[in-house]
């Protein structure tokens, strides 16, 4: 199928903000909030046209704008804005002011769109820009009828766990139906025990940037070449289930089971270990962060109702454990050895004591500005965050009235230079994932001719078969 270029039109932009008047005032962050630097995270979801909805796109389009400010009168935080407290730490000031919300069109149909060069075709055109305040959407509506939704927030006040709420209670209420949860914002779960305790392991996983310092030499230019601005970027590939079912299994030999995750982390770790050998890195370290979420530890032991208080906390509630391995040991370990690092890195921080020491730590470094260790350090030195959406429940909850989304994913800026992976169930082979990667292009080009039976460039025809052929079995 023939992609074209997409072109965006804007045909108007204004803010959508909680119409009930609300008096201004200021929510501090989180312990847990504060070891994310200020980045965004975007998400966005693609619909095909609706074959049973009477109204026309633009009656889509005032719904979503009715029921985004009905929402934020729960979400409100992400109506505020980040300002500085009286020590320079950020904080929310929760002004009501609204999110800045884009209508637009593309004179492109869904099936011509092509998602696998994701920045310049998807990513500049159908998310925002973020201009101010917490969150940004945009709603392009395309040629064919169809519609893409595209979210941009700040990192410090959401992670991709508040994402999935936000977005699944969004459609619900446009469906005229009750909230997914009703957030909590209460920060007194979270605050540090009287009497703070830690151990190295954890002090050892953000850095104050007070301490970061620059590279010199010849490995910094070594590093620039990996890394620099223009090499960056992100692409979506597809994973079928028979390879991700293969994967687990070289990776669960003698005894050990290993989840379709951990196996996935592990290979990989091990591909990005053999591009770092074969481009010539000789000695640098290959570092994996992994975030682990935290709200079922947290609340672990303390009943039933502190379970829900949890489950509904909006905010960042995770633990980015790191390890890092020579990139030539990691060619030479067999898949099931680099498993048993990746299954012992999330059990490390998969405890409630871990959570409580890391909040701890945090509050003996304020109002240091933190980072962590993995990203800060790149002197011969390589890292990638892998975190995953597969068990968000976006597939089910993300209809807000026109049907189911033919296509999900994460989204991060152009701006950001750290390495990011996240897979997502399709939505609509149930065994298939969809993975987006940012990474540098060469990486991406070397896994794209070294391991293409894994990684799959998606397309609109991948996405057309899929559906063709999930329509055939009802």
């Amino acid at each position: 199928m023939a992609i074209k270029s997409i072109k965006v039109k804007v045909i108007k932009t204004q803010i959508v903000a909680p119409k009930q008047p609300w008096s201004e005032h200021r929510l501090p962050l989180t312990n847990l909030d504060l070891v994310v630097p200020p980045i965004d995270l975007g998400c966005f979801f693609c619909y095909k046209k609706p074959h049973d909805y009477q109204t026309n796109l633009i009656t889509m389009v005032d719904a979503l704008k009715t029921s985004l400010s009905q929402l934020l009168l729960l979400f409100y935080p992400l109506a505020g804005e980040i300002v500085p407290n009286f020590a320079g730490e950020p904080e929310i000031l929760c002004n009501y002011k609204g999110v800045e919300f884009t209508e637009a069109t593309s004179d492109v149909e869904l099936w011509e769109l092509d998602f696998h060069n994701h920045d310049e075709n998807v990513g500049k055109k159908l998310v925002p820009e973020k201009h101010h305040g917490v969150l940004a959407v945009q709603v392009t509506m395309l040629k064919c009828g169809g519609m893409v939704i595209g979210c941009l927030f700040d990192h410090r006040v959401v992670d991709g766990y508040s994402i999935n709420m936000f977005t699944a209670s969004w459609a619900n209420m446009t469906r005229s139906q009750p909230p997914s949860l009703i957030p909590n914002f209460d920060r007194s779960n979270l605050k540090p025990r009287s009497s703070k305790r830690y151990t190295p392991t954890v002090a050892n996983m953000f850095l104050p940037l007070s301490k970061l310092t620059s590279p010199q030499g010849e490995n910094n230019r070594d590093q620039a070449d990996i890394l620099d601005q223009d090499s960056v970027i992100s692409r979506i590939y597809y994973m079928e289930g028979e390879e991700i079912t293969r994967l687990k299994l070289l990776a669960s030999e003698n005894g050990r089971r290993r989840s379709k995750m951990e196996s996935f982390a592990s290979f990989l770790w091990k591909i990005t270990g053999s591009f770092l050998e074969d481009s010539g890195r000789t000695g640098y370290m290959c570092n994996i962060a992994i975030p682990v979420d935290g709200r079922r530890k947290l609340s672990e032991g303390e009943g039933v109702e502190k379970q829900k208080l949890m489950a509904a906390r909006c905010g960042n509630v995770f633990s980015m454990p790191f390890q890092g391995i020579r990139a030539k040991d990691l060619v030479d370990m067999p898949l099931a050895s680099v498993a048993n690092q990746v299954h012992e890195l999330f059990e490390s921080a998969a405890t409630k004591e871990h959570f409580k020491q890391l909040i701890d730590w945090v509050e003996d470094q304020r109002p240091t500005p933190l980072i962590s260790r993995p990203f800060a350090e790149n002197e011969k030195t390589f890292s990638i965050m892998v975190s995953s959406g597969l068990r968000f429940s976006l597939l089910g909850d993300m209809d807000f009235g026109w049907g189911k989304p033919v296509l999900i994913s994460s989204h991060v800026p152009t701006t950001r230079m750290d390495c990011h992976v996240m897979p997502i169930a399709s939505p609509i082979n149930d065994d298939d994932w969809i993975v987006y990667m940012r990474l540098p292009k060469k990486q991406l080009e070397y896994m794209e001719i070294h391991v293409a039976r894994v990684f799959k460039p998606l397309t609109a025809d991948y996405l057309q078969r899929a559906l063709n052929l999930r329509v055939s079995r009802i």
